[in-house]
């Protein structure tokens, strides 16, 4: 339990120091700035260094620590509130920037936080790698053995993983597109919710990431797949289920297809039969009318 203990203190202190940076930046740098790069970074180094120690307390835990992969899902849970509550708009996820690209995001912005996201990524791998190197518990020490030979997260074929990272992604976008305009009060737990369901659902046989960035930092080095593999699962796979998310959703990819493949254009306003009605009368009233006049114009034999 003193290992969960000094964890959970982890947690603490990378969401504060994040938190931290946060400000600053909103302080010093400009609106734009803000916006495309410190937030998207300080986002990715949180959800990174969260994840990963997520992922050793799974990994070590149920031998090292006596606790089962419930006490991992119910912090995925809790972690995931506090990221929503604390990310201030970002995203810290590929996938997500890309998709505010085809709705209405410049392509420039979207160049930014994928280069934050990337930086962020890898600054938290880093750190966090330095961070267990103290062996401040055994879950640490137990971690350092086995990093040197840590072994690729996919545990199925090559196709059906990327079908799990692609469904997986499917359902967090279509979610996300559903709630972009709820109160934060429902949307943050509800996405938090649907990120534990997927990794409870679908962990065991990719990891459950959907999320290019963190997987390359989490999985990418690990033995037992190919660069190529892991492009295929982690990359490709959520890409792919993000655009069919938003397929779905919206019935058409904007900046690819103006038209809407999947929904027939209905006015947004609904016109009473009633007034219908009147306008028909009026329009038959007129026509009578002009007829009329047609007929007493003509010339008489």
């Amino acid at each position: 339990m003193a290992g969960l203990n000094v964890s959970l203190a982890f947690f603490f202190l990378v969401v504060g120091v994040c938190q931290v940076l946060r400000r600053i930046s909103k302080r010093f740098l400009s609106p734009g700035a803000y916006g495309c790069l410190a937030r998207e970074l300080a986002g990715s180094l949180q959800l990174c260094m969260s994840c990963l120690e997520l992922r050793m307390l799974l990994e070590v835990g149920p031998w090292g620590g006596g606790f089962g992969p419930d006490v991992v899902l119910t912090l995925l849970f809790l972690l995931f509130v506090l990221h929503g509550a604390s990310f201030d708009g970002a995203s810290a996820n590929p996938t997500v920037s890309l998709q505010e690209f085809l709705l209405e995001s410049s392509f420039s912005a979207t160049i930014a936080k994928l280069l934050a996201q990337g930086a962020g990524m890898g600054m938290g791998w880093a750190v966090t790698k330095l961070y267990w190197s103290w062996e401040l518990t055994h879950f640490h020490l137990i971690q350092n053995l086995m990093a040197s030979e840590c072994s690729s997260s996919i545990h199925t074929s090559l196709h059906h993983a990327a079908f799990v990272e692609g469904t997986c992604s499917f359902l967090f976008h279509l979610v996300l597109l559903k709630l972009q305009q709820s109160h934060p009060m429902y949307r943050v737990p509800a996405l938090a919710m649907t990120v534990t369901l997927l990794t409870y659902i679908a962990g065991p046989f990719t990891g459950a990431f959907f999320n290019p960035a963190l997987a390359t930092a989490a999985t990418f080095h690990c033995s037992g797949s190919s660069f190529w593999d892991y492009v295929q699962v982690y990359w490709l796979g959520p890409l792919a289920g993000m655009l069919a998310a938003l397929l779905l959703y919206q019935g058409n990819i904007p900046r690819l297809f103006q038209k809407n493949l999947l929904y027939s254009q209905k006015s947004k306003y609904k016109i009473p039969k009633a007034r219908v009605a009147a306008a028909h009368a009026e329009g038959d009233e007129a026509r009578q009318k002009r007829k009329g006049e047609k007929s007493n114009t003509e010339p008489h034999a």
